[in-house]
């Protein structure tokens, strides 16, 4: 089957090389604008987003190029219309990345250069857990969730739907974060967060709470 990026940013650039060092060579990208210089000539731009409702999902399979940038939105939106077109996300783990346990069975999972997922790891769908971020034993990843770069999980860490858990953030174990909810950057969760919640700090406290449906 080929392979089809959404975006061309730069996660996509991201993903693309992960792609290529694992042999998968895609036959384009499709995004809003046109990608800048920085993305390679030799996969082409096959247009913008609506292009989609064009591609036949039994022959194309494609891949999450947006990445989650304070919230996980958009990435979800993007899933969610490609998912109700037919269309199926093929799963990516950098090579330098650690899995002690099985490959990721949910669709669409993104595991980039030099994480650690250790035993037990339960990912959803369209999950991305970004460069060096460590996820220990026993977590739950709910779908379109982010572990941002750096970002560290103790065991038995559950993420709800759509958690943004921002770059070198902290979660000690046991801890519930709530559907929706986004953890600022460097922050030390050491008690749940309420869904809907924005939580910043060392320890982390709620700064907003807001409507996740």
């Amino acid at each position: 089957m080929d392979t089809v990026i959404l975006g061309a940013g730069g996660h996509a650039r991201v993903i693309l090389a992960a792609l290529l060092l694992r042999g998968v060579r895609p036959i384009g990208c499709l995004s809003p604008v046109a990608p800048d210089s920085g993305w390679p000539s030799e996969i082409g731009y096959l247009g913008d987003d609506s292009r989609l409702a064009e591609l036949d999902p039994a022959r194309v399979r494609i891949i999450n190029g947006v990445g989650s940038v304070g919230e996980t939105l958009l990435r979800r939106k993007l899933f969610e219309w490609a998912k109700a077109l037919g269309h199926t996300f093929l799963s990516i783990v950098h090579p330098t990345a650690i899995i002690i346990d099985h490959q990721p069975e949910a669709e669409g999972v993104q595991v980039m250069a030099g994480a650690i997922i250790q035993n037990g790891v339960v990912f959803g769908p369209n999950v991305l857990i970004n460069t060096g971020a460590i996820v220990d034993h026993d977590c739950r990843i709910g779908a379109h969730g982010h572990v941002a770069t750096g970002a560290r999980l103790s065991g038995g860490v559950e993420l709800g739907i759509g958690v943004h858990l921002g770059t070198g953030a902290s979660v000690i174990q046991g801890i519930h974060v709530g559907d929706g909810a986004i953890v600022g950057a460097g922050a030390v969760v050491i008690r749940d967060v309420a869904a809907g919640s924005t939580v910043v700090g060392n320890p982390a406290r709620p700064v907003a709470i807001r409507n996740t449906r």
